[in-house]
């Protein structure tokens, strides 16, 4: 089979952190990996006569100042805490890296949101200049969201064989992050790189170097990540945030159903793809044995099982392959299975997450099957009380661990260039572990149960009075198990290196939630159709003729412009600025009247922070809310009915999409840097001199150091 088959799957809206959604995904053939070896056959052959006109072309360049540059990034590491924990003693490494270096806040992003804050990371610039303002941005035409970092469509024609459908031509498969990466300016310059799992690189860049995608890259059914529960226990309603619910039924004497898959788009209508999985219970209904795809575990209630493989037959010699880990929940008077969301297989990925395309197949079969999903931990099924505090931890850990296995492999292989790495679990876990930090948080006094009606989370006292039971200090332990990974980077250092451990964000409570939809409802500025309640999600029920803003994503909020919008009924110039700056005064300083706290720092003005050639594309307001509050749950998914402000009662009980003066990153070297106040922004251009490159003009970041040596 020639080329790539597209799998598509229903257009649905994508929605990352609050929600994923549907793509599409493409499987490329044998053809194509056998391909992509022979070019770099073709490749390892011409070295030698490359090398010399790199010394040629080259030769004349400014001597880098270093040998090589370690960055790791510790995703959403707080200053307060990590202050907190050095002062207690329990982070020595970081302590004495700070002693031989340097420690100091880091300036994140506005907005403080994950993917615009990493895209300024790596391209020096602000969200103006790189086109990322949050997750989502809205679909102008139909006030949708999407996806804002990617866009995958369908190849253009499709040859239709009976009744198979057989696409030619590649399909459109785009990065929509502008503005180059540093990385990819040092490969101008014939310096290496590799990049692992540094969010927003999905589909990976191509230049000098490897690179291994992350934030974004879709599970095999083309959403950001979709678990599964197979279950004997009754229950109409799905769950709302990221899972499906399939019925297991009782079969002469075992239990079995099927696992979906991706749909099916080389068949006529798209059929989902389907395994049968069989369950059978032991004796003594502790473990059982579970048969998927020719495979027979042996799984341990609570345990989680190792990679599984999986293979849909889309037609005669054609298979979609996919790994998940599976795990027993229950085995009493009902039985249930909890499968992870279905990753790409890095052995056979079916869309490109790796450049060169091999690099994530040569990782797997150096190091072992690895999560390819973009967002791997699963905090859905945590959410929704699938999975409890010990099994979400392990998974965590386990994917820490693989990334862990990556950037060694990288540091013994890598002499001279750069080394990056990215690390999610600081995020994932204070995400959902901040709920035992404090004390009376809404998420640890609620009674947590189960998405099927069973009691779960781990929520029981501790010896030291707090509720989490042996989870309690996750957030602590995770610091403490950080500080040991910088210990055992610190040993592999070389002469000539420096080291940057940085994050992009801090952390502090979500324990109130906003509904800036329902507010905008509230007073007037966002109108109901006739007869609706406002509780569809994705503003589906909006009357747009009479709406004048509207709020998506996780700290944006737009104006209904005429002109711009399908159906925009502010008029731009005087009006739009007009109505702006009302929203503004009105937001700004906003109180929760129940709690008598702010809920609401300040509405910002974008074109007030930046400016480049993607301001066009912003919110035309970013809402900075202040300690403990964020958008609410329903508010993230465009519900409108109910309370303004209401108590976060989940487990993602910490967050960082607030004001982003109150959530700094953090930033420590084994160099001493010449300013006391760094930002996100300057690693880029910093990068760039370290190896004697002069930054490119239009990034907006500033070098950290003034001399001309770091020795």
């Amino acid at each position: 089979m020639l080329g790539l088959i597209l799998f598509a799957a229903t257009p649905e809206p994508v929605a990352a952190y609050v929600g994923p959604g549907a793509g599409f995904v493409f499987v490329t053939s044998f053809l194509v990996f056998f391909v992509s070896m022979m070019i770099a056959l073709f490749s390892l052959l011409l070295w030698p006569f490359r090398a010399a006109l790199r010394f040629l072309r080259y030769a004349h360049l400014a001597k880098p100042k270093v040998r090589r540059l370690i960055i790791v990034g510790f995703d959403g590491q707080d200053p307060k805490l990590t202050d907190r924990f050095m002062a207690e003693g329990k982070l020595p490494n970081f302590q004495s890296l700070a002693a031989e270096g340097c420690y100091h806040p880091l300036q994140t992003t506005f907005p403080s949101v994950s993917p615009v804050a990493w895209s300024s990371f790596s391209t020096g610039t602000h969200p103006a200049k790189h086109n990322i303002y949050d997750f989502l941005e809205r679909d102008r035409r139909t006030y949708l969201p999407l996806l804002s970092s990617t866009r995958i469509g369908p190849p253009d024609r499709i040859l239709k064989i009976g009744r198979y459908r057989i696409p030619i031509g590649k399909p459109d498969l785009r990065l929509l992050r502008r503005s180059r990466p540093f990385w990819s300016i040092l490969g101008d310059h014939q310096i290496w790189s590799t990049i692992l799992r540094v969010p927003i690189t999905f589909p990976p860049d191509r230049f000098y170097g490897a690179q291994l995608s992350a934030m974004c890259v879709p599970d095999l059914l083309g959403t950001q990540g979709t678990f599964t529960l197979l279950s004997t226990r009754e229950s109409e309603a799905g769950f709302k945030e990221g899972g499906r619910r399939v019925r297991l039924k009782r079969v002469d004497g075992r239990l079995e159903a099927e696992l979906e898959g991706p749909n099916n788009e080389l068949v006529e209508g798209a059929p989902v793809l389907t395994l049968p999985v069989k369950i059978t219970l032991n004796g003594s209904g502790e473990s059982a044995r579970v048969e998927v795809d020719g495979t027979a575990l042996e799984l341990r209630l609570g345990e989680l099982s190792d990679w599984v493989d999986l293979a849909f037959r889309a037609a005669p010699g054609i298979k979609v392959r996919g790994i998940c880990r599976m795990l027993l929940t229950e085995t009493g008077e009902h039985v249930s299975l909890y499968v992870t969301p279905i990753n790409l297989d890095p052995d056979s990925p079916a869309m490109p997450i790796s450049h060169p395309a091999y690099f994530a197949t040569y990782l797997s079969k150096k190091l072992g099957k690895f999560s390819t999903l973009g967002l791997a931990e699963d905090t859905w099924a945590l959410n929704e009380g699938v999975i409890d505090d010990g099994a979400f931890l392990q998974q965590t850990y386990d994917i820490d661990k693989e990334r862990e296995n990556m950037l060694f492999a990288a540091l013994e292989r890598v002499r001279k260039g750069a080394v990056v790495c990215v690390f999610d679990a600081t995020d994932r876990i204070q995400h959902m572990f901040w709920r035992y930090l404090e004390e009376g948080h809404p998420a640890a006094r609620a009674a947590q149960t189960n998405g099927d009606g069973r009691p779960g989370g781990d929520g029981q006292p501790s010896g030291n009075g707090r509720p989490g039971g042996e989870h309690a200090d996750a957030i602590e332990d995770l610091y403490v198990h950080n500080d040991a990974m910088v210990g055992r980077i610190r040993e592999e250092l070389r002469e000539g290196d420096m080291l940057v451990v940085l994050s992009d964000h801090g952390f502090t409570s979500f324990r109130r939630g906003v509904n800036l939809n329902a507010w905008l409802h509230e007073n007037g500025y966002l109108k109901l159709q006739d007869g609706a309640k406002g509780e569809g999600e994705w503003l589906r029920e909006i009357d747009w003729a009479e709406t004048k803003a509207y709020a998506l994503g996780l700290t944006g909020l737009y104006l209904n412009i005429e002109g711009r919008e399908a159906q925009g009924s502010v008029k731009p110039g005087e009006e739009a600025a007009a109505l702006k700056a009302e929203l503004i005064e009105r937001l700004s300083g906003m109180r929760d009247d129940e709690k008598g706290e702010l809920a609401i720092r300040e509405a910002f003005d974008p074109s007030a922070l930046y400016s480049g050639p993607y301001l066009q594309n912003a919110p035309d307001l970013l809402i900075g809310y202040a300690e403990g509050y964020r958008i609410s749950w329903d508010g993230a998914t465009g519900v409108v009915a109910g309370a303004v402000i209401e108590d976060n009662v989940k487990p993602w009980s910490g967050d960082h999409c607030v004001d982003p003066r109150i959530v700094p990153g953090v930033f420590f070297s084994n160099k001493v840097i010449d300013r006391d106040d760094p930002a996100l922004i300057d690693i880029a251009p910093t990068a760039c001199w370290l190896f004697g490159i002069e930054p490119p003009a239009h990034m907006d970041g500033k070098v950290l150091f003034e001399r001309e040596s770091i020795e």
